[in-house]
């Protein structure tokens, strides 16, 4: 079987993905499937999947291979330039999933504070709060 050289495979994905960003947003824009109720049904596919990857080891070999010094190298290039763009873009989902948290924390009554190594009964009672909290969404 005849293949194309990999650096070449790569150099066309990478130039066909960069014309490609249009198409991408209107694909996704103008899809009639509902993308979260597919992702939900095949939730225990993915538990499946996900449980066979660490039983046999490859979610760990996966982890090795990518390195450490690969993923500091793509913050380098990457990641520091789009960071600031993508936490502008997500203040309003940030500002809804926190917003019931900070609201149950300040109806939050906390016991009287206690003597040093003693206080154990606050930090339960955020704890608490923030899991039930959770829970309830």
């Amino acid at each position: 079987m005849t293949v194309k050289d990999p650096s070449v495979s790569a150099q066309k994905w990478s130039s066909r993905a960069n014309g490609a960003s249009l198409d991408y947003g209107t694909g996704v824009a103008n899809t009639q499937k509902d993308q979260a109720a597919l992702g939900a049904a095949a939730a225990d596919t993915w538990a499946q999947a996900t449980a066979q990857a660490a039983a046999n080891g490859r979610f760990a070999k996966r982890l090795i291979a990518a390195t450490t010094a690969k993923w500091k190298a793509g913050v380098a290039k990457l990641g520091v330039s789009r960071y600031g763009t993508g936490v502008q873009g997500a203040t309003g989902k940030y500002t809804a999933g926190v917003t019931p948290f900070f609201q149950a924390l300040a109806g939050l009554s906390l016991p009287a504070r206690q003597t040093k190594g003693n206080n154990a009964a606050r930090s339960n009672a955020v704890v608490q709060l923030l899991m039930t909290t959770k829970a309830n969404m």
